[in-house]
């Protein structure tokens, strides 16, 4: 074989190749994200007065950022689940920052709210709504995000599929955070939270038989 045939053929075999896990997730996850926003807007959409809040209201600010931190640590923790032999520890670890922060500001909120008020800002006015929408809005980059990972080779497929539910649950809270009036650190930690734990539990059981290998 020429020289030149050989180069075209491993150039050939390098295009056919399967992309690897982080490519494959991340291609995943901007097709799904898509996905999801363009149901959000069709369904939900901001919130009045959104940016104004923003700049006024810190517990809106505290929330979407919350928010935001956990898409970015949970898919840290994704990408070392998906490698073989890779050290998780680290990137769980890094993980409990968020309900960290969030126990903070739910005694932060403890101290600065009269107790009267305390029953009302963590039922809010929103809470089936809250557990409806963030699964919604989490379905697409959960599927994606559980395709992708098949890609890999993870040793423990239930808690892959749990880790991308926790992905895909935080990228539903993000979207949500943004048109969810329920703005108390308590409605987080009691409603968001529990909407996310449902998502991974469904990763979970998804994972357990989509990602054996």
């Amino acid at each position: 074989m020429r020289t030149g045939d050989l180069i075209r053929a491993l150039a050939a075999d390098a295009e056919t190749r399967p992309a690897s896990p982080r490519r494959a997730l991340a291609l995943a996850l901007t097709q799904s994200v898509a996905i999801a926003v363009a149901l959000y807007v069709a369904t939900l959409g901001l919130r009045p007065h959104f940016f104004a809040l923003l700049g006024e209201n810190p517990r809106l600010l505290f929330k979407l950022c919350l928010t935001l931190l956990l898409v970015w640590l949970s898919g840290r923790f994704v990408l070392r689940l998906v490698q073989p032999g890779a050290d998780v520890g680290g990137a769980a670890i890094l993980l409990g920052i968020a309900p960290a922060l969030l126990a903070v500001a739910n005694l932060a909120e403890i101290l600065a709210v009269p107790t009267g008020e305390w029953g009302q800002r963590l039922v809010g006015s929103n809470a089936i709504h809250c557990l409806e929408s963030i699964p919604f809005l989490a379905a697409a980059p959960l599927v994606a995000a559980l395709l992708a990972l098949r890609q890999g080779a993870p040793e423990n497929p239930a808690l892959a599929g749990a880790g991308a539910g926790l992905l895909a649950g935080a990228i539903g809270a993000a979207l949500y955070a943004t048109h969810c009036p329920d703005d108390s650190p308590f409605f987080v930690a009691a409603w968001y939270s529990l909407a996310i734990a449902i998502v991974a539990a469904v990763g979970a059981l998804v994972g357990a038989r989509l990602l054996r290998w």
